[in-house]
């Protein structure tokens, strides 16, 4: 039991790692965040912050979105739920110094390749951590709260709520771009997708 605790908790510290590089990635392309990083930076403009503080912010909304769940749907939070806030931050800033290395040309070509890998990151990044079961991040602990109350399926409910995101991002000045809309709507299905696929594989070789 101890020994698959820890198997899951570094399989979800990697899941946060590829959705923290992710949201680096994004922010940095210039080409808008995604839905939930549209709202980091909007508070983050909000607050009249500088760009480098985005990390700071995003922790900051998730625990406020933990303190949240704890009275709508607490049995949505779990020790993983903690654990993805605390080095959230860290990761973000790390995939923000980490694109101009990667993709050195400041091309629109390049942009585009490091948004691409930034959204696949983000998407496995999530559904791994889903897939390893000791709690769900705080936005996709919301969403399946939400979710609980709908007569339709997360991947519609994590769309309708990424529209939402992206408006209250929008009326805080958050940098909207094509990403934006583009991860909205592939963002639920997608991440629906790898996470079916994610837990077969790691009940085929037996890591949960």
């Amino acid at each position: 039991m101890k020994k698959n605790f820890w198997i899951k908790l570094v399989l979800a510290l990697i899941g946060i790692l590829f959705v923290g590089v992710g949201i680096g990635f994004n922010a940095e392309s210039l080409f808008g965040n995604d839905p939930v990083a549209l709202l980091y930076d909007g508070v983050r403009n909000a607050f009249s912050l500088p760009l480098s503080r985005l990390g700071m912010i995003s922790n900051i909304v998730n625990l406020s979105i933990i303190v949240l769940l704890f009275f709508i749907g607490r049995h949505y939070i779990n020790i993983g739920t903690v654990v993805y806030i605390l080095p959230l931050g860290t990761f973000v800033n790390l995939g923000m110094f980490l694109f101009p290395k990667i993709f050195v040309s400041n091309t629109v070509l390049s942009r585009g390749i490091g948004t691409f890998f930034g959204c696949l990151l983000i998407y496995v990044g999530v559904s791994i951590f889903i897939s390893v079961d000791i709690g769900l991040d705080p936005f996709t602990g919301l969403v399946m709260t939400i979710s609980d109350h709908l007569p339709w399926e997360f991947g519609i409910t994590k769309i309708c709520f990424d529209f939402i995101l992206i408006l209250i991002g929008f009326l805080l000045g958050g940098n909207v771009g094509v990403i934006t809309f583009i991860t909205a709507l592939s963002a639920g299905p997608s991440i629906q997708l790898f996470t079916k696929l994610i837990k077969r594989l790691l009940k085929k070789i037996k890591l949960i």
